[in-house]
């Protein structure tokens, strides 16, 4: 993975969501091979319950910038110290079902073992990028929502667990900025917009 253009590059911001918030997407190295990692939301949460996820959540007002938004969630879900992070930049924005604008963090971390805050997170789960990367692995759909309009759902299964929503969404820009992966042009199908989602 090639990060160096994330030093330099200015996110597209969101301005209009209700409120903000900020995650963090860990690389780290296992086996001389990049991987991310990942948090799997605890079940008893009210919003996105289950999900894969980024470690990260909502600015509170002590927080000076996002930036500091994601270093305080990912010590809080995960144990992870700022101290041990390195941040190379951000990706864009993106707007979720929540109202909440998220400011995606690429940063790189040790590879360790991290201990969840079972209030907030199931598991942490650790993929590599190779397997990220091979389009076996990747599927999408079209949804025309009456309220969100036309967009593409993203849905990456590796080793029995599934990356989607808006976590897949922000998996798509990074992959693409860091890597050769490219998003095929194709969706693999079209569905209702209240289809049940294939995971």
């Amino acid at each position: 993975m090639d990060l160096s253009g994330l030093r330099h590059r200015t996110p597209v911001a969101v301005t209009d969501a209700a409120r903000e918030a900020a995650v963090l997407a860990p690389l780290l190295r296992r086996d001389d091979e990049p991987h991310l990692l990942f948090t799997k939301r605890a079940d008893h949460l009210g919003e996105h319950p289950g999900q894969m996820s980024f470690p990260g959540g909502g600015r509170e007002p002590s927080d000076a910038d996002l930036r500091a938004t994601a270093l305080r969630e990912a010590n809080e879900e995960i144990g992870l110290r700022p101290e041990e992070t390195e941040i190379h930049g951000a990706l864009d924005d993106i707007t979720t079902v929540t109202d909440y604008a998220v400011r995606p963090f690429v940063a790189t971390v040790p590879d360790r073992e991290y201990v969840p805050d079972e209030s907030e997170v199931a598991e942490v789960v650790v993929l590599p990028v190779a397997a990220l990367t091979d389009l076996a692995n990747y599927e999408s759909e079209r949804r025309d929502h009456p309220e969100y309009g036309d967009h593409r759902v993203h849905f990456f299964r590796v080793d029995g667990y599934t990356v989607w929503g808006a976590t897949g969404r922000m998996l798509v820009q990074l992959l693409e900025l860091t890597t050769d992966w490219t998003m095929p042009p194709q969706v693999d199908r079209v569905v209702d917009p209240d289809a049940d989602f294939p995971v």
